[in-house]
């Protein structure tokens, strides 16, 4: 693990809460962008990989965990989620048109700052409707046991985007299937980078 990665997960590590660790992550995910705009090359390519894949579990888990609670628990849950669903499907087209034209496009600087826009919305949207929600309608007893499950979750997550499977029962169904075929190309891709 690198210095950069390692600097990642210290402030979802220390997280009491699966609310705070989704907010880590959040903040990962803006510092990762940053990473991918500033570099070039390899490096852009590596820190690239690891924003498409932690968007890639992160949303998984939350399609898988949080959002299901937030329908049930949470007053007015259903749109709330219905909502955060839809701008995640439109971040998840998008990043697959990123992944296609490849950090070495002319194009891929347009369409990365397009994608950040729609991601630190969709961010600040889970933060100011659905966690804040979460904490006040959901005990914190609750809460706490769930970052342990979202970690098992992103665990098993596919690795890289799929539009139209954002919901709980389509990630637990097709999900276990897409991951595996996800972590074999990635599997292959880093087989082939080291060859060169």
């Amino acid at each position: 693990m690198t210095t950069t990665q390692a600097a990642e997960t210290d402030g979802v590590d220390a997280a009491h809460d699966v609310v705070e660790f989704l907010i880590g992550q959040h903040m990962q995910i803006r510092d990762l962008f940053t990473e991918v705009e500033k570099s070039t090359g390899k490096a852009r390519r590596d820190a690239f990989e690891r924003l498409v894949r932690l968007l890639a579990v992160h949303e998984t888990a939350e399609e898988q965990l949080i959002h299901p609670l937030v329908r049930t628990g949470v007053h007015g849950g259903g749109d709330i989620v219905d909502d955060r669903l839809s701008e995640e499907r439109e971040a998840k087209e998008m990043l697959v048109k990123l992944e296609d034209v490849g950090p070495d496009s002319n194009q891929f600087p347009l369409l990365l700052a397009k994608l950040r826009a729609s991601v630190l919305t969709h961010a600040h949207n889970e933060e100011a409707y659905e966690f804040r929600y979460l904490r006040r309608e959901v005990a914190a007893s609750e809460l706490q046991p769930l970052v342990s499950m979202v970690r098992a979750a992103e665990a098993m997550a596919p690795t890289h985007p799929h539009p139209g499977v954002e919901s709980a029962t389509a990630n637990t169904v097709v999900g276990p299937v897409v991951s595996l075929f996800d972590r074999t190309k990635d599997m292959v891709r880093a087989s082939m980078s080291t060859n060169r």
